[in-house]
């Protein structure tokens, strides 16, 4: 299953977040479902990841403006399934290939 990964500005901050569907048909924004948050430790506490799940821990699709998308990365499978800094992913293009 494809996950996605979206680069943004929202309050002059920036953001990344990971979904497992994206919807595009809208004229004005990109609509991301399925929301992949970042686990919570109990022993290692990331500010980044707490401010994520705090603004989006109970978003069910997340509608954002095209102006504010910087990125938008589509894997095969999770880049990072352990949070490292190491792994990396397959971006998925169909659009070339014959049929």
């Amino acid at each position: 299953m494809a996950v996605y990964r979206v680069h943004f500005t929202w309050k002059e901050k920036e953001y990344t977040l990971k979904a497992r569907s994206l919807d595009m048909t809208h004229p004005y924004f990109v609509c991301i479902k399925d929301l992949i948050l970042p686990e919570e430790k109990s022993y290692l506490i990331n500010p980044a990841d707490d401010e994520i799940r705090k603004h989006f821990g109970g978003v069910r699709q997340l509608l954002l403006p095209f102006q504010s998308v910087s990125i938008i990365e589509e894997y095969i499978e999770d880049p990072d399934p352990k949070e490292t800094a190491s792994s990396t992913g397959k971006i998925i293009s169909d659009r070339f290939t014959k049929s």
